[in-house]
């Protein structure tokens, strides 16, 4: 059973994305903060496109790995931090679309790693979104005492 380590997880990823400068450079918004689970939107601008209109394959990773690691820090000790260790992303369909919805959530949760998954969906118009990539990833738990080092 996935359980936060961290009654205020909430409320501190909150403040960690206000310090988030490159979401912000990036134009990302997170809209939805669980236990084990953060989704996030970003409206598709030119500077996130690549030929063709295609989002570009950076940013979808980009996505992938804030919500998978956000999704990690709702579980660990307040006093803990996470990086991401491995992430792997794979592709399915161009990101064409307006807007691109990122879903991250934590599969397994353990004392040093947190086994994550993302889904980056494209919207169109009014047309249902699409699985557009998914992602693993391995997100490190790092103690008060491993910064120290």
């Amino acid at each position: 059973m996935i359980k936060s380590h961290n009654p205020d997880y909430e409320q501190d990823i909150r403040e960690k994305l206000e310090r988030q400068e490159f979401m912000k450079l990036m134009g990302f918004t997170v809209t939805k903060i669980e236990e084990g689970r953060v989704e996030g939107e970003l409206n598709l601008e030119q500077k996130h496109r690549q030929h063709k209109g295609f989002a570009h394959g950076g940013v979808i990773a980009t996505l992938a790995d804030i919500v998978a690691g956000f999704a990690a820090v709702s579980l660990v000790p307040k006093d803990h931090h996470v990086v991401t260790a491995e992430i792997k992303v794979s592709y399915f369909h161009p990101g064409l679309g307006d807007k691109l919805l990122a879903k991250g959530y934590v599969l397994k949760q353990g004392r040093k790693l947190n086994f994550c998954e993302a889904e980056i969906y494209a919207v169109k118009g009014a047309e249902p979104p699409l699985l557009i990539a998914k992602a693993s990833a391995s997100m490190a738990n790092i103690s008060p005492e491993e910064l120290k080092r």
